[in-house]
């Protein structure tokens, strides 16, 4: 079993309700959420906050939260989920890489994040294309050899 587990997927998640991403997180994520194993998430909206959420909520695992830059930069939405789990007392870490909230620091977050992985777990649109910041999470998690498991949304 992986002792370190990255969450990546789409912020779009408008087109299903809250309901639906719990039952999701429960067949595809809970099976590897193991007392002692670390969850590394990104701070942004969709998926990130709503994986958070979930895993504050339902397990025991160890939260860290990786932003590219700055807590402070992220959409308060997601400042408020990652405020919410802090003060619950659920928070292990907060890793602030303090480089840029573009493209490239996103995908420098995800690599950050992979490299300390042991599994990936990606929820993409299931009508995207390859591209985008899940695409190109599970492309670097494949060029490093790393498991994946791909639930499309």
């Amino acid at each position: 079993m992986p002792q370190a587990v990255t969450i990546t997927g789409t912020r779009s998640t408008g087109h299903r309700r809250d309901e639906e991403y719990d039952a999701l997180f429960a067949a595809y994520v809970r099976p590897f959420a193991l007392p002692g194993v670390r969850f590394y998430l990104g701070g942004a909206v969709g998926i990130d906050s709503l994986a958070l959420a979930w895993l504050a909520r339902e397990t025991s695992v160890r939260l860290s939260v990786v932003v590219p830059a700055t807590l402070a930069d992220q959409p308060p939405e997601a400042r408020g989920v990652v405020a919410d789990v802090r003060r619950r007392g659920r928070l292990d870490e907060l890793v602030e890489l303090g480089g840029r909230t573009r493209t490239e620091g996103y995908h420098a977050r995800n690599r950050w994040m992979v490299d300390r992985s042991d599994f990936v777990i990606g929820f993409p649109l299931a009508d995207a294309q390859e591209g985008g910041g899940t695409g190109y999470t599970l492309g670097y998690a494949a060029s490093q050899h790393k498991p994946r498991l791909i639930v499309p949304i």
